[in-house]
């Protein structure tokens, strides 16, 4: 049994709901499409306060379940136009889940900005927020810790999300109190900035009961140990997501100089000085963190604290998809450049591949050399003072190519395309062309898909397979790194599911859970307006053979949705 919140921003009410049973396993982007599509948000202005902003937990948040405290943020989105969940670590889901809270949503807006404060006893607070306004995340961070003490988690809004910049993400805190465990993509900072609602304080508790506490902490040894003993996961857990760096710039699909090339550097000949074996050994030479987990009970530690030649920490996380977009994408080749522009993202709380997308598609336009880390850190610094230039950059890539009239524009749905070129790495294409989330590879990733040789039947079949897991995965609360022990063990997390909700499921569950979900997210883009022209790759990617394969892309939206149709049913 959970309380799911329903905040009226408007009179400051709170409903508390009841949620029993399987209705506490249908969470994350489940339940935010389902919420919406019975909202009728997909016909709303996404910045009015007619759209709801969605915060939702795992059913095992608030344990030390590995990979099971992933958090779900959702809205319509006011990049796209259409639905989005923006996945985050940190220690949100988890102390909403101490608190025996399934999550909460935003409905209207406040008058003035406010601070919503959850405490573990007594009533939901309304504090002022007005001594945090305009500050970077990190010292808002700092003074609301001050305020409200160490034991709590914190959602924040930017002061990009402030003045409603659409590559403005929401912030939580990870669990050293750093807050940049970021939910990016699609603008939810901005929806979270329109309410005026500066931040969300949930005060840390206790593990909550569950309906079988002996048969979920069974589970939760069984998971660990099946994580421990996965090579995919190992591998993350030594070299993190940036090992993903030396495998796409091995295959040639590495975003390079706006999408123009996809190999940095000969892997025979030369090391990848961005990659994650090279980015490893700088790191633990310097006395960085190598491994850390993003949140509470992990036993993949996928993340970094990565240092600079002192050891002082430069940023945590350093990875992969900003490693590609803000670094390679637009032509720098030393990682502490890529960590000093990724700290102040962070800071200003900004999802880094939209940034990088945009950054490195006006560099190709001919504002600034590729590599001119001078140009790139001058355009973050304009959007932290939120000045003319500043206004538009915040505005994303689609935009901002709009307003220059670029040509070479890396986006689908009015969203950066995620760091793997789809003519190269193309059942990740796929599932970025064909998703409602925009071009978003956490919709269904398979970097490793041998391609060359399959018909686009085959490479569709394999991109559904991983949209159905990856839906099922982000509705669970469930990284999507643990995905090669969870697909092959339901029967696992489905008993885990019946011990900790009290409900009779069946494997099957998981599959048609991530099945359903998609058919919702489809249903909300439908009567946003999308159609199959909202599915196509740039231009670009069609007509331009990519180095050093000299492929050029064969996806077209018309003939990938004939066979995912067929994959529906």
């Amino acid at each position: 049994m959970r309380k799911y919140l329903h905040i009226d921003l408007g009179d400051r009410s709170v409903r508390s709901e009841t949620l029993e049973g399987e209705a506490v396993a249908r969470a994350g982007r489940y339940l935010i499409a389902r919420a919406l599509l019975d909202a009728g948000a997909a016909t709303v202005d996404p910045l009015s306060p007619e759209n709801p902003l969605i915060f939702s937990a795992g059913p095992f948040a608030g344990t030390n379940f590995s990979n099971a405290n992933r958090l779900s943020v959702g809205c319509k989105s006011p990049l796209t136009g259409g639905i989005k969940e923006a996945n985050s670590g940190g220690t949100f889901a988890f102390a909403l889940g101490q608190l025996e809270i399934a999550g909460l949503t935003l409905n209207g807006a406040s008058k003035e900005w406010v601070v919503i404060v959850i405490p573990k006893e007594g009533d939901i607070r309304f504090d002022s927020a007005e001594a945090y306004l305009g500050k970077g995340n990190f010292e808002a961070s700092r003074l609301i810790h001050e305020k409200y003490g160490d034991k709590i988690s914190l959602a924040l809004c930017s002061p990009v999300g402030e003045y409603g910049g659409l590559i403005a993400g929401i912030a939580f805190t990870d669990p050293e109190l750093r807050p940049v465990r970021l939910a990016a993509r699609g603008g939810v900072g901005a929806v979270m900035g329109s309410k005026k609602v500066k931040a969300i304080v949930v005060e840390k508790h206790k593990m909550p009961p569950f309906h079988d506490r002996k048969g979920v902490m069974k589970a939760v040894r069984a998971y660990g140990a099946l994580i421990s003993d996965d090579v995919a996961t190992q591998n993350l857990g030594q070299f993190g997501t940036a090992v993903v760096a030396d495998y796409t710039n091995y295959v040639g699909g590495l975003p390079v100089r706006n999408f123009s090339a996809g190999q940095l550097v000969n892997p025979k000949q030369e090391t990848l000085l961005m990659g994650g074996q090279h980015i490893h050994d700088r790191n633990k030479e310097r006395g960085g963190e190598t491994t850390h987990a993003c949140m509470p009970g992990c036993l993949i530690k996928c993340s970094n604290i990565y240092a600079d030649e002192k050891g002082e920490e430069i940023v945590s996380p350093l990875e992969y998809e900003t490693i590609g977009l803000l670094g390679t994408n637009c032509g720098l080749s030393d990682p502490d450049d890529v960590a000093r522009l990724n700290a102040d993202a962070n800071d200003l709380g900004i999802d880094t591949i939209e940034l990088g997308a945009m950054l490195g598609m006006l560099m190709d336009a001919g504002q600034a050399a590729f590599g001119d880390v001078g140009f790139l850190s001058a355009a973050i610094e304009d959007i932290r003072a939120g000045n003319e230039r500043g206004r538009l950059l915040a505005q994303g890539t689609a935009r901002v190519g709009d307003h220059f009239k670029i040509k070479r524009v890396p986006v689908i749905k009015k969203q950066g395309i995620s760091a793997y070129d789809p003519r190269v790495i193309e059942v990740t294409g796929i599932s970025m062309m064909v998703t409602a989330q925009g071009a978003d590879h956490t919709a269904g990733n398979i970097p490793s898909f041998k391609c060359d040789g399959k018909s686009v039947e085959e490479l569709a079949k394999a991109s559904y397979g991983a949209q159905v897991s990856s839906a099922a995965a982000d509705s669970l609360g469930l990284c999507v790194f643990g995905r090669t022990v969870t697909d092959t063990n339901a029967e696992l997390i489905v008993n885990a599911l019946n011990d900790a909700c009290g409900t009779d499921l069946k494997p099957e569950f998981v599959t048609e859970l991530g099945a359903e979900t998609l058919r919702l997210e489809w249903a909300f883009n439908d009567k946003a307006g999308f159609g199959e022209d909202d599915d196509e790759l740039p231009a670009f990617f069609r007509q331009e053979a990519l180095p050093p394969t000299g492929k050029k892309a064969r996806l077209h939206a018309a003939e990938v949705n004939q066979h995912m149709a067929a994959l529906r049913g």
